[in-house]
C-alpha cells in the first residue's frame, strides 16, 4: 500500500489532495468542485455565524455527494485591553483620514471561537460532514468523542512537534503539518510560545518520524512536483490553499486574482498587524505602517482584524486599494487560473509524471 492510501482511504477520496479551507475565500462551489474531481474540498466557517455556516454546508451538500471538510477556529478568546485597543485605533487614525473617515469608537471581537460556539458544535454534530478540521488549537475531548461516534473524520493543524503530539494524543485522525511558507493564518496554538518557523519539508520529515497518524503537508505547495516531493518525504497527503485562490469558483475578487497572477517579485510576509495573529499575505501599506518603528501594541485576534476590515471598507469606498488583506503563501507567483476540477487533474498529472 502506498503511504498516500492512508489518507485516501481515511477520507474516502481518490487523490491525497486537500483544498485548504481559507475562510472568506472558499465557496461552496469551490469545495464541491474539488470534491467532485476526486480530492477533498474544504469550507472554512471560522468567520461565519451559525446560520450562515449551516447555509454554506447545505449548499456544498446540494452540489456534491462526495466527502468534504468543514474547518473551524479553536483560538483562545481575545484578552480585551481597552487602553491597547484605543492606542491601536489612534495609530490607525492617519490611514482612516486618507479615506476621509473617522476610526470607530471601539473595536469588537468579531469572531466567536469554536471553543465557545455551542451552536456551531451542535450544527456539526447534526450535519455530520465527512471531515471536520481544527485550526489554532483543539476542542475538548467530549466533543471529539461525539464526532467519532457520529463517524466524522478529524484533522488538525500543527506548526511544531509539540502541537502534533497533542493532536495525536487527542485521537485526531491525521495532522496537517503547516510549514512557515503557508499563506493565511498560522495555526499556532500558543502565541506566547516561541515559533520555530520550520519549513514544510523540515516539519513533515520530523512529524513522519515521530507520529503514528498520517501527516498531511501544507505550505508553499503549488503544483504536482511539490506534491511528489512531499510524498517522497513520507507525507500521506498534501493541502494546497493559494493554488486554488485563482480558480473561478473562489470568492477572490478581480484585484486579488490579478495580484496572484502577477505575483513575481511581490513580497509575502508573516505578520500579526492585520488580524492580531501571525498570518502570511501580500505586503500592503497597512503592514508597513503597522510594523513601522514605534508602532502601537497590536490587540488580540480577532479584535485587530475588526480595525483592519473597517479601514479597508472605508478606503475601498473611496477607491483606495492600499489596505485590503490578500492572504498568499510563498509560492504565490506560481498560481494558475483555471477551473478547480481542471486544477485538480493538472496536479494529479504532474504528480504522477514526476
Amino acid at each position: 500500500m502506498h503511504a498516500y492510501e492512508r489518507v485516501t482511504r481515511l477520507l474516502g477520496i481518490e487523490y491525497p489532495i486537500i483544498q485548504a479551507p481559507m475562510a472568506g475565500v472558499t465557496t461552496p462551489q469551490l469545495a464541491a468542485a474539488v470534491s467532485d474531481a476526486g480530492a477533498l474540498g474544504s469550507l472554512g466557517i471560522g468567520a461565519s455565524s451559525c446560520v450562515k455556516a449551516q447555509a454554506q454546508i447545505e449548499a456544498v451538500r446540494a452540489l456534491t455527494s462526495r466527502p468534504f471538510n468543514i474547518n473551524v477556529f479553536c483560538h483562545a478568546p481575545a484578552r480585551r485591553d481597552p487602553e491597547i485597543e484605543r492606542a491601536w485605533l489612534a495609530y490607525l487614525a492617519p490611514l482612516f483620514a486618507e479615506a476621509d473617515a473617522e476610526p470607530p469608537a471601539a473595536l469588537e471581537e468579531i469572531y466567536t471561537t469554536f471553543l465557545q460556539a455551542q451552536d456551531v458544535q451542535a450544527l456539526l454534530l447534526e450535519q455530520r460532514p465527512a471531515v471536520v478540521s481544527f485550526h489554532f488549537g483543539l476542542p475538548d475531548d467530549a466533543f471529539l468523542a461525539s464526532l467519532r461516534r457520529a463517524g466524522v473524520r478529524t484533522l488538525a493543524t500543527a506548526t511544531c512537534l509539540d502541537e502534533a503530539h497533542r493532536i495525536e494524543q487527542a485521537g485526531i485522525d491525521a495532522v496537517v503539518a503547516q510549514g512557515f511558507e503557508a499563506g493565511g493564518h498560522r495555526g499556532v496554538f500558543d502565541l506566547q510560545a516561541r515559533d520555530m518557523e520550520q519549513s514544510t519539508a523540515e516539519l513533515v520529515e520530523l512529524l513522519v518520524r515521530e507520529l503514528k497518524i498520517p501527516v498531511i503537508a501544507a505550505g508553499g505547495l503549488m503544483d504536482g512536483h511539490d506534491i511528489r516531493a512531499m510524498l517522497e518525504k513520507g507525507a500521506s497527503g498534501v493541502q494546497l490553499g493559494t493554488a486554488f485562490v485563482a480558480c473561478p469558483e473562489s470568492a477572490a475578487d478581480a484585484a486579488y486574482r490579478s495580484a496572484l497572477l502577477d505575483a513575481q517579485g511581490r513580497e509575502t510576509r508573516m505578520t500579526s498587524v492585520l488580524s492580531g495573529r501571525p498570518a502570511r499575505g501580500f505586503v500592503n501599506r497597512l503592514v508597513r505602517h503597522g510594523e513601522a518603528s514605534g508602532h502601537a501594541t497590536v490587540p488580540d485576534y480577532p479584535v485587530t482584524y475588526d480595525g483592519t476590515k473597517r479601514l479597508n471598507a472605508a478606503a475601498r469606498a473611496r477607491g483606495i486599494d492600499d489596505f485590503v488583506v490578500r492572504w498568499a503563501g510563498q509560492g504565490a507567483a506560481r498560481a494558475r487560473a483555471m477551473p478547480a476540477a481542471d486544477l485538480v487533474q493538472r496536479l494529479v498529472t504532474e504528480w504522477r509524471r514526476g
